[in-house]
């Protein structure tokens, strides 16, 4: 069958951003292609969320053998973990869930929609796609994004270096690994990797960790993750070849290791598209000036949609920008992209989460915080997980909840009741109306809601008595400095 050589729409990525694109324009035009160079299936599905949480639940499985005696239960530390049994399961799974999303995605679309080669642009309307040039009425971008791995590190130690692009393909673990990058993808693959076996050492320039930005929390979390195994933080790793390996220095310290497992952020796949052509100004990575709102690049027909179009990797995020993407292209009007609540959670043991207002922008004269330790909460004693700690924010005037940052079980249903309270606006005294059960991982949650409670009531009674005065307040709290 002859491709058409003209089309309404052309989407360039067969990710989430651009499959969710395709659900869109199909509900007003049969005149679309949908081109792909590469694997087809989702990054969540092949290289990202899926594989890396069956590899997370294995490592925690096996890691309560270590548990077991305690509960009285003998014969748990002869347990033997079979590690290229344990990678083909994620393999499998991996397949599953890629399978999954071809059969209701990709593999009902003919030749003629489906294009499976690399594209450039020529222009703002045409794109080249090996010897065919295709004009589209407007051209969606959503190609993705990579692991960054530093060009000197690609010459001098690539047969060393492993990213999340691979590591799940490989038939046995190495026996040591430093772990460079303790964001999200490097704090949850290094703790698997240490729990099935393998000797991490976890380096980060900076002193946070997974992006925690209030330092209560980030100093707990620190705590935490520091006993199981090293973490070497506040100094730049430097990185060479060494009989054995390779040696890894940060600062003082020092570790000969046999492979390196890079997280050190995503790089947005754009360089074969030749974005420069469109005639816009270009930001960071290559990636070109567009509305963040409506996603359209300039004033031309061109939108930008999910890892493509830079800042950090989120799976709602891409779905919602394709959809966003999807309806712009085909529509004479814009609509535009509402952000939710933001919501991060890391699926480390324990969890990691932000919800809602980050620490940045948290001033103490406006707004008050609240914490609550996981030590007594008597569900995640029962666990054998009451480590960690949750702070909540909220505005002392209104009493509205605003954000929170927390470490410890099951934060990844606190988060989102979290995000839920704070999407529908609701103070804290409305949220503690709401019913709690017992025993409960959220009896965490009310406990740190009453505390901030009672510092809200505090508040008007200072407004009341006089000593507290909102307008002066407020003055203070948007002056310079």
């Amino acid at each position: 069958m002859v491709m058409r050589e003209r089309v309404d729409v052309a989407v360039i990525g067969a990710g989430h951003a651009g499959l969710n694109a395709i659900k869109e324009i199909r509900k007003v035009t049969d005149d679309w292609v949908l081109i792909n160079g590469g694997p087809l299936g989702t990054t969540c599905a092949r290289i990202g969320c899926m594989p890396s949480k069956v590899a997370i639940h294995l490592a925690d499985t096996y890691t309560m053998r270590d548990k077991l005696q305690r509960y009285g239960v003998s014969g748990g530390e002869g347990l033997a973990l079979d590690r290229p049994a344990a990678l083909e399961h994620v393999r499998d799974l991996r397949d599953t869930f890629v399978d999954l999303v071809l059969a209701n995605t990709t593999d009902e679309m003919d030749n003629e929609h489906l294009i499976q080669d690399y594209a450039e642009l020529l222009d703002a309307h045409r794109i080249r796609v090996g010897d065919r040039n295709i004009q589209a009425d407007a051209i969606i971008i959503a190609t993705g994004a990579r692991s960054v791995v530093p060009d000197a590190w690609v010459a001098e130690l690539a047969d060393g270096i492993l990213t999340v692009e691979d590591i799940f393909e490989q038939e046995e673990l190495p026996a040591s690994v430093a772990v460079i990058g303790l964001g999200p993808i490097g704090l949850e693959i290094g703790q698997a990797l240490h729990r099935l076996g393998v000797a991490v050492t976890g380096i980060d320039h900076g002193q946070r960790l997974s992006r925690i930005q209030d330092p209560a929390v980030n100093r707990a979390a620190v705590d935490i993750f520091q006993r199981e195994f090293p973490l070497w933080l506040g100094d730049e790793p430097q990185v060479g070849r060494c009989d054995g390996g390779f040696r890894v220095r940060a600062g003082s310290r020092e570790v000969v290791v046999e492979k390196l497992f890079l997280a050190l952020g995503r790089h947005p796949n754009l360089e074969r598209l030749r974005l420069d052509r469109l005639g816009v100004p270009m930001g960071d990575h290559g990636v070109p000036a567009y509305d963040p709102q409506t996603l359209r690049v300039g004033r031309t027909s061109v939108y930008m949609a999910g890892d493509a179009a830079g800042g950090i990797a989120n799976l709602q995020r891409a779905a919602a920008q394709g959809r966003i993407a999807g309806w712009n292209a085909t529509h004479g009007r814009k609509r535009r992209w509402r952000t939710q609540t933001p919501m991060a959670i890391v699926f480390s043991e324990p969890n990691i989460a932000t919800v809602g207002m980050s620490w940045r922008d948290f001033d103490g004269r406006r707004m008050a915080v609240a914490e609550q330790r996981f030590g007594p909460v008597g569900r995640a004693l029962i666990m054998g997980q009451n480590r960690g700690l949750l702070r909540v924010y909220a505005a002392r005037h209104s009493g509205r909840i605003l954000g929170a940052s927390m470490v410890g079980p099951r934060c990844e249903h606190l988060a989102h009741l979290l995000a839920w309270a704070i999407e529908e606006k609701l103070t804290v005294e409305r949220a503690l109306a709401m019913p709690f059960y017992h025993p409960v991982i959220e009896e965490a949650l009310q406990d740190a809601l009453l505390e901030l409670k009672a510092e809200l009531t505090k508040t008007r009674a200072g407004l009341a008595s006089g000593w507290l005065n909102p307008a002066r307040t407020l003055i203070r709290s948007f002056a310079p400095g």
